[in-house]
């Protein structure tokens, strides 16, 4: 990180030193950056949250440089060619744009600050923070004044203004005001999209249809009837997308609305001067990579360098770069989605006492058991004194939710890391017991162990039991990718899934066992041997079409991208190599025979007797009792 920056003949190495704390929020206008930044500055400096921070602003740098030398490959040529991309896609996303329905943001103003004033009347006027000299969780407007804000230290704070006053987190309070206003929503929307507790998306469309009131009259009463049901102030923002209406919440912050009206003209007027910090899903690490990069400093940028974007990013980061520069957002009401895991986490002054961070440990699975979510993986989440984060994770056979059980296996994750100097412990829960449709477990369905176990009791017909339809795809468990900003190497598992492309699974081939089952499964086990020389027969198709397209995952990568390009190959590679041998079926070895050989047993039905091999050939028995 450079830190020799300066004005005249006085050295300023604070003007380098970007972190969240500086970083504009609403009830900000007229701070002092600069004085904020050298507090922030000399606060942190020589701390292992410092050198942290210098650790990931190399990485940032390390990254923007790896981008600026993949730029300064592209040719004209291949400028031209991502151009005729980019405008075909612009093409096809402009077709998308909807704006036919209302969309409203409601943000809360210093929500858990607004709720302890209430609760405290004296507090009215004076700068104050929810949390402690550790971190604070939010700050009220006063307080902002001083360049206070959410996520940044107590101690930093207190320093920047000396009169902060530090008021303890009460979560249940604030979930019950959050609840009394998720009743006012409710009114205007059934079916609104909370985000957190104190800020919410709604689709106000049918509302103002049905009592025919624009949506600004709409929004204008809903913060009223906020108001009169818990004394608490919102903004609001109203748009033709969710994308916007986010950013429209926040320019007449506090207590106050803007309405975005749904006519394109509008829209892109609105969004070419906005800067990309203000989107949902740009941070500092993308606003660094986008500004020094490419030179992209406003939503309008981002249609004016299409051509860069679609060749250095991903399809899907590509497309929301786009989306953004566009002011294309989502319209349709989000489905509800199942929860998929839980998770808690505590943060502390870092110590290395081992009772200490047990009795942390004792906490969270308190917390976990009062969620009532039976699960079976359990993982711990460590952050160091040196703030390096680590995850140990354990999958058990069965599913727990006891503080007990929670408490055993998290401790015995805990013991294995120890002895270490911590400042956070968290606790996730998942996998939990439900089928992937999302309907409850059911209790009375056999496992596959106890199947196994009475399978020496009774003799099922494969054809029965639907061996035909079982095949590895069913067990495989999809992951969701995140946004941005990945280069090549990762951007072929984004949301193309190059394995989709190219089916390579042999799993239909093991549908039906006939006669000569078992040969068949011979010959199969033995062409393995010859995996290595079929596979390394990809080098020789066509991969790349047009110079550009790779033929198996649509991805386009420059010719001049060499490395990247067989990175790219090498991907596809593995991917066919991992797809042959797990579609392989298994050879079947004969056990050799211990004990006594002229111990008669039970007659094993062979290929030749019956159509279908019965599935208990392909497991071992347990016990020979049952043979």
């Amino acid at each position: 990180m450079e830190r020799g920056e300066s004005v005249g003949d006085t050295p300023r190495p604070w003007q380098s030193y970007h972190t969240v704390y500086t970083n504009a929020k609403a009830g900000m206008d007229g701070v002092d950056k600069e004085k904020v930044q050298r507090i922030v500055y000399e606060m942190s400096k020589g701390s292992k949250y410092f050198e942290n921070e210098e650790r990931k602003e190399a990485f940032i740098g390390q990254k923007i440089e790896n981008i600026r030398a993949q730029c300064e490959k592209l040719s004209e040529i291949d400028k031209s060619h991502f151009q005729r991309v980019a405008d075909k896609r612009i093409i096809e996303l402009e077709a998308t744009r909807d704006l036919s329905r209302i969309w409203l943001h409601v943000d809360m103003d210093a929500f858990y600050a607004a709720v302890e004033t209430l609760d405290s009347p004296s507090l009215r006027g004076k700068p104050m923070a929810v949390g402690s000299m550790s971190m604070i969780s939010t700050a009220n407007y006063e307080a902002r004044r001083f360049g206070v804000r959410a996520a940044m230290p107590g101690f930093i704070a207190r320093k920047l203004c000396p009169e902060l006053i530090f008021i303890p987190t009460d979560f249940k309070k604030y979930t019950y005001y959050s609840g009394l206003t998720r009743k006012v929503f409710q009114k205007y929307d059934p079916n609104f999209v909370a985000c957190s507790l104190d800020e919410a998306y709604l689709d106000i469309t049918d509302a103002c249809k049905e009592r025919g009131i624009s949506s600004g009259e709409i929004a204008e009463e809903l913060r009223t009837s906020i108001y009169e049901e818990t004394g608490l102030t919102c903004s609001a923002g109203i748009a033709p997308n969710r994308l916007l209406a986010k950013v429209c919440s926040d320019i007449n912050k506090p207590n106050g609305q803007f309405v975005l009206p749904n006519d394109r003209m509008a829209v892109m007027t609105f969004i070419s001067s906005l800067p990309i910090r203000k989107i949902g899903g740009i941070g500092k690490v993308t606003e660094h990579i986008l500004r020094d990069c490419l030179g992209i400093y406003t939503c309008e940028h981002m249609l004016q360098k299409s051509a860069l974007l679609c060749a250095l990013f991903s399809r899907s980061s590509a497309d929301f770069f786009l989306c953004v520069g566009l002011g294309i957002g989502k319209t349709d009401t989000p489905e509800a989605k199942l929860r998929k895991s839980i998770s808690n986490e505590r943060t502390f002054s870092a110590t290395s006492d081992e009772g200490f961070l047990y009795q942390k440990l004792d906490m969270l699975s308190t917390d976990m058991q009062n969620e009532c979510l039976r699960g079976r993986t359990l993982t711990l989440k460590l952050k160091t004194a040196s703030f390096e984060v680590r995850t140990r994770a354990v999958t058990l056979q069965n599913y727990i939710f006891s503080r007990e059980d929670i408490l055993k296996h998290a401790s015995k994750l805990l013991k294995a890391e120890l002895p270490i100097s911590l400042r956070l412990i968290g606790l996730r829960v998942s996998h939990f017991n439900e089928d992937k449709m999302g309907s409850p477990f059911d209790a009375k369905q056999k496992t596959l162990a106890e199947f196994i176990n009475e399978s020496g009791k009774h003799v099922v017909d494969s054809s029965s039991f639907g061996l035909s339809s079982i095949c590895d795809d069913h067990f495989k468990i999809g992951t969701a990718t995140g946004l941005p900003i990945d280069n090549h190497e990762t951007q072929s598992h984004d949301s193309r899934e190059p394995s989709n492309c190219n089916q390579l699974s042999d799993c239909n081939q093991s549908e039906k066992f006939g006669g000569n089952s078992l040969d068949t499964v011979n010959k199969r086990a033995n062409s393995m041997d010859d995996e290595t020389a079929s596979s390394s027969n990809l080098k020789e198709e066509s991969l790349w079409v047009d110079e550009y397209k790779c033929s198996l995952c649509g991805i386009e990568l420059p010719p001049s991208f060499v490395d990247e390009r067989q990175e790219h190959f090498d991907f596809h590679l593995a991917e066919r190599l991992q797809k042959e041998e797990s579609g392989s079926e298994p050879r079947i070895v004969p056990k050799p025979r211990t004990g006594n050989r002229n111990k008669q047993k039970k007659h094993k039905p062979s290929p030749e007797d019956i159509k279908h091999l019965p599935i208990d050939v392909f497991f071992v028995k347990r016990n020979h009792q049952n043979l």
